[in-house]
């Protein structure tokens, strides 16, 4: 499993790099995403955001098996204006984990680089 500072070689400078903290206090390395253009690969976790809210976390999996997600989805996609994907989307047994703790969570304004 790559780690968190290999995951960014894949970046190649297409997004820009947003660090953001989850519920539980964890930092999350995330890649913005265009939003026009936002394509979902089966591996990644995404999150969808207005602003600084939160509107939806997950991947291809959560739509194919979960309605409720796929309709909070389309709702979210209807009023976002960012798209993330989590840099190292950790262990298949930690996902539902890090899809709660990344629905409230909330840009880390101390780790924003400049």
């Amino acid at each position: 499993m790559a780690g968190y500072g290999e995951n960014r070689v894949v970046v190649h400078g297409f997004g820009r790099q947003s660090d953001w903290r989850g519920r539980s206090g964890r930092a999350y390395g995330l890649v913005s995403e265009n939003l026009e253009r936002f394509a979902m690969t089966d591996a990644d976790l995404y999150l969808i955001a207005k602003g600084n809210h939160v509107l939806w976390v997950g991947s291809t999996g959560e739509l194919v098996a979960d309605p409720m997600s796929r309709t909070r989805f389309r709702l979210a996609l209807d009023c976002a204006d960012r798209a993330y994907r989590l840099l190292t989307p950790g262990a298949a047994a930690e996902r539902l984990t890090t899809i709660w703790d990344l629905e409230g969570a909330e840009p880390a304004q101390g780790m924003q680089a400049a």
